[in-house]
């Protein structure tokens, strides 16, 4: 049976391509609304984890993934209504420019494609430093792009005068008919730090509450906020769809898992602990930075991804930690470690300055951190062998972005054929051994609901064998 959706106010804050400043104003913009009283949900479209974090420091209020390469239509819309219960303004930060998405030649993964999916508004940003009239030809481009995709205002990133101002809002509007709702100048105090896998996680950065307010406040002194409000609050209904997620988590797997999460562990998407948690774990948080040991009496472990390799010398020194999971390994816990997570439990890390450092040893090999990225994009994943996530034979999709490669023995056994738009052949991925998984390839749990049941329900069997009753 259909499901036809509750009134949910929202908002899609699109760019004309990466590093036009969507983020920087979807932060001004949940700042303000917040300061107004709202309770904001933020969505990030895409694979994404570290914008999510930013969300999640402003609103108070778990960021969610929305991805419709991983993820059918119904089970987005049923991800965004279910994450917005409780909330009365939803704010969608898009992924690349507007209609990017998987290379592909397809609409899949991209913005727009979401933005059709939630029935929702676009505001476009667009970066015009070196633009004046020009400006108003690029805009009216991505008006008739997609007619079916409604883009119901614009927002300038980088002006430098009033002229400038001015005269880009006028060609704009005469020529596209969409309204210039205001502009973000230049500043430099409001740009937030990255690195090598993009913004810094709200998790390491003091300076974020206070980049957060400034950003709301220079919007809200060049933005038509009031304007904004009301595209949001004339929102539509969302599309009627099919429930399949929630609605079917019927089995129950008690168990105790130990969660990751600190400065070097923090990828993780929201719903994919959601979801265990929905089928009976328990999930019990732990620094292996800072802490000694294991939380007591776990039955599983999920490492996440994150930046290891900035930390390796304090994930290397903590001995006691390494020591207490590889006894949690031997008496009989059940191990996931995805990108990050499996870096930590291999023998080795590299990091950027060719310092060797010693992590779990849990799985065989070494990771290196190299000078360019070394994988990047959506992935569709075949098990060639039966692991603790799937069974041979199975197809799924996952994403990958790294910095380090794999050196590993000849001899190792992967888990995965893994295969990408353009690639001639499946390269491999996915380090097994006994109740352990580690692989490169990031899952998104509510895209395939059995992975995280046929991780639990090894959990659970490993469970039974290993403690008496």
């Amino acid at each position: 049976m259909k499901h036809v959706s509750d009134y949910c106010p929202r908002i899609v804050i699109a760019g004309t391509h990466s590093g036009v400043g969507k983020t920087t104003i979807t932060l001004g913009l949940m700042s303000v609304l917040k300061d107004k009283g709202n309770q904001v949900q933020g969505f990030k479209v895409g694979p994404d984890y570290i914008d999510p974090s930013h969300h999640t420091a402003i609103t108070e209020r778990p960021s969610r993934n929305l991805d419709t390469w991983l993820m059918d239509r119904d089970v987005c819309l049923e991800l965004f209504e279910h994450a917005f219960r409780g909330a009365n303004i939803a704010v969608i930060e898009g992924v690349m420019g507007l209609y990017d998405g998987c290379l592909n030649g397809t609409e899949l993964g991209s913005t727009a494609h979401l933005a059709k999916i939630l029935n929702a508004s676009v505001v476009l940003v667009m970066d015009v430093k070196g633009l004046s009239r020009s400006a108003g030809a690029i805009a009216l481009g991505y008006k008739n792009f997609d007619k079916e995709v409604e883009i119901t205002g614009i927002i300038l990133n980088r002006i430098r005068t009033e002229r400038h101002y001015a005269s880009i809002k006028k060609s704009i509007e005469d020529h596209t008919g969409i309204p210039v709702l205001g502009y973000l100048p230049f500043h430099e105090e409001i740009m937030l730090p990255e690195r090598h896998l993009g913004l810094i996680p709200s998790v390491e950065q003091e300076i974020s509450k206070s980049a957060y307010k400034k950003i709301g406040y220079l919007l809200s002194a060049t933005v038509d906020i009031d304007k904004l409000i009301s595209i949001v609050f004339s929102s539509k209904n969302l599309p009627a769809y099919e429930r399949t997620v929630f609605c079917q988590v019927n089995e129950r797997f008690p168990c105790r898992i130990a969660i990751a999460v600190d400065e070097a562990f923090n990828f993780y998407y929201q719903d994919n602990l959601d979801l265990l948690e929905l089928f009976g774990a328990k999930l019990m948080y732990f620094s292996p930075i800072y802490d000694k040991r294991l939380p007591d009496d776990i039955d599983g472990l999920y490492l996440g991804g994150g930046f290891p390799e900035l930390y390796a010398s304090r994930l290397a020194s903590n001995i006691a930690m390494k020591e207490s999971i590889r006894k949690a390994h031997r008496d009989g816990a059940v191990i996931y470690g995805e990108c990050g997570g499996m870096m930590y439990l291999l023998e080795k890390l590299i990091d950027f300055k060719n310092n060797i450092h010693e992590m779990c040893g849990i799985l065989k090999g070494t990771t290196r951190m190299e000078n360019k990225r070394q994988g990047l994009g959506y992935v569709t994943i075949r098990a060639i062998h039966d692991t603790i996530l799937c069974n041979k034979g199975d197809i799924f999709k996952a994403h990958e972005f790294h910095w380090s490669s794999l050196q590993v023995s000849s001899k190792t056994q992967y888990a995965y054929e893994v295969s990408k738009y353009g690639d001639t052949l499946p390269k491999q991925d996915g380090l097994i051994t006994d109740r352990v998984l580690g692989s490169y390839s990031h899952i998104h749990f509510l895209a395939f609901p059995r992975l995280a049941q046929q991780y639990l329900s090894t959990i659970t069997l490993h469970k039974s064998h290993s403690r008496p009753s």
